[in-house]
């Protein structure tokens, strides 16, 4: 079992309130990623949930039981930090069965539980090697090894993924992904990248300044983001945003559009606009295009390799069924 609740938690820093009283609830077996950027507090909020951090008030629930006041040690969590951690001087075998020593574990039940850790993260191979001798992700894979021979009712990430180059990213989003799914246990994952969110977690929570903004899952998100600051966070690239005349045609306060919900033209459309920055990506063309009356350039995405350059007219319609309303407060508006 794995589910977290949070009832109206609060954390200050002496006179500095950075989590305002908040309310969450993680059920077991969720992957559940924090996003937000950086300062949001989400790093601290999994802190929290660790017990690395005390709370100012309110409870933190564990499985129904209230842990607010247990160690980091008594609450069943296993956290996986953005430094690997490990003990250089140690193999990877030792370095996985660390925690089960330290709780003196026998030594059948510790082979066991390195030899199916090991299984799942394809560290067979390696755990007679040192730290120093594997790549950054293999690194990554033995520090989430010691988390999982710990058996805990919860994995806490904290930006796992930071230290590694883009491609090692991809193919680490896969395989915690793989391995939350093999496991079936409650995973928390902390993330300022918002692509790791949408293709990771079952839900998301999206933070700013200490404040859940919104939750859900990814295309709810996506579909019909909560204000305009969600709507701007989640998409990649993020989602166009207008004021003025153009608003107020939609009795809104602000527009929103994004970039893949614009149809291009060479000919005709809604807008006029110049194109500026193109970047070509071979299955996809993104423009940024000056429109007159728009403060902001719009970001465009068009499919494929689009003839268009740098000075050229361009014609923009967005798709009326998918433009996001937004009132005075930045709120959705239906």
């Amino acid at each position: 079992m794995g589910r977290i609740q949070l009832k109206q938690v609060q954390k200050k820093f002496g006179d500095v309130e950075v989590i305002p009283p908040l309310d969450l609830e993680i059920n077991d077996g969720e992957f559940v990623v924090f996003v937000g950027p950086s300062g949001c507090g989400k790093s601290t909020l999994l802190r929290l949930i660790a017990g690395l951090e005390d709370t100012t008030s309110g409870t933190i629930e564990i499985d129904g039981e209230d842990a607010t006041g247990l160690p980091p040690a008594k609450r069943r969590l296993a956290m996986v930090f953005q430094s690997y951690a490990l003990y250089p001087h140690m193999s990877v075998r030792k370095n996985i069965a660390f925690p089960m020593k330290m709780a003196k574990m026998s030594q059948e039940e510790q082979d066991k539980r390195i030899a199916s850790a090991a299984k799942a993260l394809n560290l067979t191979d390696y755990l007679d090697r040192r730290p120093g001798q594997l790549s950054g992700g293999q690194r990554q894979r033995v520090a989430i090894g010691r988390a999982i021979v710990r058996e805990p009712a919860a994995f806490l990430f904290d930006e796992p993924l930071s230290n590694l180059d883009a491609a090692l990213r991809v193919g680490m989003r896969m395989e915690i992904s793989e391995l939350h799914k093999k496991l079936d246990t409650t995973m928390v994952y902390v993330t300022h990248d918002q692509v790791e969110a949408m293709t990771m977690a079952n839900k998301i929570v999206v933070l700013q300044a200490g404040v859940i903004e919104q939750v859900g899952s990814p295309l709810e998100l996506y579909r019909t983001p909560r204000n305009k600051f969600v709507g701007g966070f989640i998409g990649s690239p993020k989602m166009n945003q207008m004021e003025g005349p153009e608003a107020a045609k939609h009795n809104a306060t602000t527009i929103g559009i994004r970039p893949e919900h614009i149809a291009v033209s060479d000919t005709t459309g809604d807008w006029k606009g110049t194109v500026g920055v193109s970047e070509r990506l071979g299955s996809d063309t993104f423009f940024h295009v000056n429109v007159d009356g728009f403060a902001e350039p719009l970001t465009v995405r068009a499919t494929g390799d689009v003839a268009m350059g740098h000075g050229d007219t361009i014609y923009l319609t967005p798709d009326p069924a998918l433009i996001h309303k937004f009132d005075d407060k930045g709120l959705r508006i239906e």
